[in-house]
């Protein structure tokens, strides 16, 4: 019988990372402060079996868990923005599956109708871009096409980006949107500016990767020769069977973002949930690859080491 071992499981509260995880940490409560990071109220047992290993759920803000791992690494398995892992990928190693690529979609920049509406009115005078953490993919594919350093920002919490444009809070004018803000802004009457995974995607012909699954390499060292494949195992099951039961997965995670519809709920999933979630392989590492290498050639990140960009996977992968 395998070690009993408890683990944190850090991930964000949007639909697509709270799809993924429940069959292995139960059904957790929206957080009622997504800044915090602590541990979720549980309120179901893991669906699956999981080998020995308690999960504890943990959702929190993307931007928040960046914060975290940089400042503490202390989280053994958490949500990163595949910027910020960039920076941390001698400490932690990113799963095959559990990540999030846009197929020539991903995080928007918008405007309200009164403002500059192309791209080139980012960095425009008395321009104010809303941006939801400087550690995100999101930061780092703006600071790509407008220059880095080259626009006016202030940094919030995702989900108050959408209402400080519409209102101009603290003078904000653009506003880059992730998660399910990229499937609603329209419903406040702000206008796209430009669609930054559709620029990645012209410019390299990739997917673009947003965020990734990480856990700390150490795991053996910590806890026994196997821990790490075995966390791996577990967590790939995780992701197959949230896919096979996709019905109930997705009447779970609505409660997480209660401002979409169902209809918009499946798109986001359909968005983020998708075949590269399951296997990045050799297309979604290749992806990694390039957003890593122009990150740390524009001089905002490390160069990763080769053997750090090959991802982690089950023992029963293809």
């Amino acid at each position: 019988m395998s070690t009993r071992i408890s683990l944190t499981l850090a991930h964000s509260p949007d639909p697509d990372d709270v799809y993924m995880w429940w069959p292995i940490t139960g059904l957790i409560k929206p957080p009622a402060d997504a800044q915090a990071v602590r541990p979720a109220i549980v309120y179901s047992p893991p669906e699956i079996e999981t080998d020995g290993i308690q999960f504890i759920p943990i959702a929190a803000d993307i931007a928040a868990l960046n914060r975290r791992a940089a400042a503490k690494g202390d989280l053994d398995i958490t949500a990163l923005s595949v910027f910020a892992w960039a920076r941390l990928s001698d400490r932690y190693a990113l799963t095959a599956f559990g990540s999030s690529f846009g197929e020539g979609y991903g995080p928007k920049v918008v405007c309200r109708g009164d403002v500059a509406g192309d791209v080139a009115g980012i960095a425009g005078q008395g321009a104010l871009v809303a941006v939801p953490g400087t550690g995100t993919t999101a930061f780092l594919l703006l600071s790509m096409l407008a220059g880095p350093g080259r626009f006016k920002m202030v940094e919030m919490p995702f989900d108050r980006i959408l209402e400080a444009v519409s209102t101009g809070e603290r003078g904000v004018t653009h506003g880059l949107l992730i998660h399910q803000s990229q499937l609603t802004y329209a419903e406040l009457g702000l206008r796209l500016v430009v669609d930054l995974g559709q620029w990645w995607g012209e410019q390299t012909g990739l997917p673009l990767p947003l965020g990734g699954n990480a856990i700390r390499r150490d795991l053996d060292e910590r806890f026994g020769a196997g821990t790490l494949q075995r966390v791996v195992d577990v967590m790939a099951a995780s992701v197959r069977h949230a896919r096979t039961n996709h019905a109930r997965s997705s009447a779970y995670c609505r409660a997480f973002a209660p401002e979409l519809s169902a209809a918009q709920t499946e798109r986001y999933l359909e968005m983020y949930v998708s075949g590269l979630t399951l296997d990045a392989g050799q297309r979604g590492e290749g992806a990694i690859s390039r957003i890593v290498e122009q990150a740390s050639r524009l001089g905002l990140a490390p160069g990763v080491r080769e053997e750090h960009l090959r991802m982690l996977r089950p023992r029963n992968a293809d």
